[in-house]
């Protein structure tokens, strides 16, 4: 394959005026730049990303920090961000942290390397030392599925702690008042806190209730940990009739709990989600959840990310997308039902 040299030998010219040719024609001469396109025809030369940026100091690539490359979650924010990325002209690196910060200084270190044009860092807490790496590399950084208060980073999200005092409002407007939570880590500052927080919220104000402590458990956002937590607030609260959870898997996990333990959902016990990934409506029953706009989380933040590299200013620093109730059939409307004793599963 020919090098830009090798075009740049058969022309006669520096190096700079190919480059010249490849990022910005219009600055060179119609003779010259009519030479140096048949030497290119001719040599079956191919100026890669690092050659291009030559002049235009971009090499139209982006990195993607994510947690889990296995998410579900993170999955279908990244297909936005994809598909907005292609869309532009954009190619993206994903690199998986596995939430390790150790690890993301490593990946940022390979994208300084590869010259990344920008930066999309998804899920996680933006610390101290992540902050002043992003200002030595002195590239735009757009936030996705998290936020900093901190720091003037953009950012693109749902308002995490509405969101779930809409899921209690919900399944208080449905006729329950005997509800819980499995909460996410209440350390987590992007999603466990908030939502807490906001179910928190909505018992104080829709039901009275100061102290919802013993009312919520808290576990990861998975599936078993979703079991292990279901287990726990059962065995101290059997009169509950509904429990939101801070995620689709964690609801999943709830489910399968109560089946185990012979306990209907939604007859018994309605279980609410969070999120709205695909694996909600692939379970028995279908999980009503709160949908995130995953797709639209990504593709926003691709779009804000290139306005950066483009020097456009941002009309907001951190921008709240809306998020919905999804109706499917995992909770029970006791609106229009007396509930005259405590909804508890048959004895044998």
């Amino acid at each position: 394959m020919a090098t830009i040299k090798e075009v740049a030998e058969r022309c006669g010219v520096s190096i700079s005026t190919v480059s010249r040719v490849v990022n910005a024609p219009e600055m060179v001469s119609p003779e010259k730049r009519r030479l140096v396109e048949q030497a290119i025809k001719e040599l079956g030369y191919t100026p890669n990303a690092l050659a291009r940026g030559l002049i235009s100091k971009q090499t139209d690539t982006v990195g993607v920090l994510m947690p889990d490359i296995s998410n579900p979650y993170a999955a279908e924010v990244v297909k936005g961000i994809e598909d907005a990325g292609h869309a532009l002209g954009i190619h993206v690196i994903l690199c998986n942290t596995d939430a390790s910060s150790e690890r993301t200084i490593r990946n940022l270190d390979v994208l300084r390397q590869k010259r990344v044009d920008g930066i999309i860092f998804m899920s996680k807490a933006i610390s101290e030392e992540f902050y002043q790496i992003f200002r030595k590399m002195k590239i735009p950084v757009v936030l996705a599925a998290t936020e900093s208060l901190v720091y003037e980073l953009p950012s693109i999200k749902i308002n995490d702690e509405q969101a779930s005092y809409d899921a209690a409002k919900y399944l208080v407007s449905r006729g329950h008042t005997r509800i819980g939570m499995i909460s996410g880590p209440i350390g987590d500052s992007i999603a466990g806190l908030p939502r807490f927080k906001g179910f928190k919220r909505a018992c104080r104000e829709l039901l009275g209730m100061e102290d919802v402590g013993s009312r919520v458990e808290f576990s990861s956002f998975h599936f078993q940990s979703g079991c292990e937590a279901m287990g726990r607030l059962y065995e101290r609260h059997p009169e509950l009739t509904a429990v939101f959870c801070a995620s689709d898997e964690i609801a999943l996990g709830a489910v399968s709990l109560l089946h185990d333990l012979g306990i209907a959902v939604p007859d018994t016990v309605s279980v609410m989600g969070f999120d709205n990934t695909k694996i909600s409506w692939m379970s028995i029953p279908k999980l009503t959840t709160v949908a995130q706009p995953m797709y639209e989380i990504g593709r926003t933040a691709m779009h804000t990310l290139d306005k950066l590299r483009a020097g456009k200013p941002l009309e907001q620093l951190r921008t709240y997308l809306p998020h919905e109730i999804i109706e499917r059939e995992s909770v029970r409307d006791l609106s229009k039902i007396h509930l005259a004793a405590p909804l508890l599963p048959k004895q044998s």
